[in-house]
């Protein structure tokens, strides 16, 4: 099996796997209260334990970036995950760069908050050791490398390379 495949299949994996964690997790900030306390008693679990301070008290400049992946991203996840299971879609090409290009500058300023925010006199308790800061940052630290290689697949890949159109004389 060709590593272009394992790597088409490993992006539709990601992408199907981001609607559900969209879905029932991220969008909880966004939408307070209508989530069953299962849910909200993980995402509780999940911002104690790890000291997720983004999460446990989204700012306005985090919570655009949860509308972004709500509105835009999320109707692309399916689209993209087709593209990838089905491979060398060369028409994914052009969404793909905007997708990732997005995704990469948005998990940036979430990876410098986690790794060199002062929490010392936040609202909610943030990352304070390297350990910590480190452990969250590996929970960010995905969104950031998988459309890294998606994006340099889709840019330099023949599979996904522009068809040129031949001039008629």
């Amino acid at each position: 099996m060709a590593v272009a495949r394992v790597l088409e299949w490993l992006f539709a994996f990601y992408f199907l796997a981001h609607i559900p964690i969209t879905l029932l997790f991220d969008l909880q900030a966004l939408l307070p209260g209508l989530y069953p306390s299962a849910l909200t008693d993980m995402l509780t679990w999940y911002k104690t334990t790890f000291k997720d301070s983004l999460v446990a008290n989204p700012e306005p400049w985090f919570r655009s970036f949860l509308y972004f992946e709500a509105f835009p991203q999320l109707f692309f996840f399916p689209v993209a995950a087709y593209a990838f299971w089905k491979g060398s879609c060369k028409w994914i090409r052009i969404p793909v760069i905007i997708y990732t290009t997005h995704v990469t500058t948005t998990v940036v300023p979430c990876l410098a908050q986690i790794l060199f925010a002062d929490f010392s006199n936040a609202k909610v308790p943030g990352p304070q050791s390297l350990q910590e800061r480190l452990t969250l940052a590996a929970f960010y630290a995905p969104y950031l490398a998988i459309p890294l290689v998606m994006l340099l697949f889709v840019l330099f890949s023949s599979a996904y390379k522009p068809v040129e159109k031949k001039k008629k004389k």
